[in-house]
């Protein structure tokens, strides 16, 4: 099991902020999902991937983690990114405003359809594969994939526009 959690620990830490989970409380969830896989341990098929597995344990958990009225609140902080003294600093800036327009976009995405987008289109799971693994029909998945890239698309143009906004 440890070798799972050393495996796995990052890419369950990114899952969960893509998710929509405050950076204040990521680390408290990844080790619930952690738990929950534990668990669960005895049920996993090893005939099929880990991660989209691994990934369902963190949509729930998520997902449980929305419900809580706490957590509906927005709470502004500082960025936390230090400067990187190999790169430029233009292109620091460049990067950081890119990450901030992509996580604004996907954050704008229905957190259902989000975590289909993020399985397939950033993991390369296949849909069905999403379906089992998240317990919704095919077509479901499907339909939530193609409104989720439009959301996204939507989104970022949006978002784009008021950054260049003078």
């Amino acid at each position: 099991m440890s070798a799972i959690f050393d495996e796995h620990f990052d890419y369950v830490w990114s899952a969960l902020r893509r998710l929509g989970v405050r950076d204040a409380d990521v680390e408290d969830l990844v080790h619930e999902v952690f738990l929950k896989i534990h668990l669960r341990s005895a049920d996993y098929d090893d005939t099929r991937p880990v991660r989209p597995w691994i990934f369902g344990f963190a949509y729930r958990v998520a997902a449980d983690y929305r419900r809580l009225a706490r957590h509906r609140v927005e709470v502004l902080h500082a960025p936390t990114d230090t400067a990187d003294p190999q790169r430029p600093v233009d292109e620091q800036i460049a990067a950081a405003e890119d990450r901030a327009l992509l996580e604004s976009a996907l954050g704008a995405v229905d957190v259902d359809r989000r975590a289909i987008f993020l399985l397939h289109d950033v993991e390369g799971v296949p849909v069905p594969e999403i379906a089992t693994t998240l317990g919704v029909p095919l077509n479901t998945a499907y339909s939530r994939l193609r409104l989720a890239r439009e959301e996204f698309a939507a989104a970022a143009k949006r978002f784009r526009r008021a950054r260049e906004a003078p």
